[in-house]
């Protein structure tokens, strides 16, 4: 496997899927609480969806689906969100 694949691996088993269960964790209190909104919603199904895609990556990785040039732009693109989700803190 290449250093971007491993990358790729690492920072989407290591920070992307536990960040995203985390804030679905937290949507879903919200709802246990009855204090959801449509928007609450949205955000549970986006993020449901968002947590398929970070494991379609790593099943594209570990299968050999991907090639580095899609590797380096998947792992290119989660950087920006992770400059991003910073940069709101």
């Amino acid at each position: 496997m290449t250093q971007i694949k491993k990358d790729l691996l690492e920072v989407v088993e290591n920070t992307m899927i536990p960040e995203v269960e985390a804030y679905l964790e937290d949507l879903h209190k919200i709802i246990e609480k009855k204090e959801q909104t449509d928007e609450t919603m949205d955000e549970i199904r986006d993020m449901e969806s968002f947590l398929v895609e970070l494991q379609n990556i790593v099943y594209a990785v570990n299968e050999d689906k991907i090639d580095d040039e899609q590797a380096t732009e998947v792992y290119g693109k989660i950087q920006e969100l992770i400059a991003e989700s910073h940069s709101h803190e």
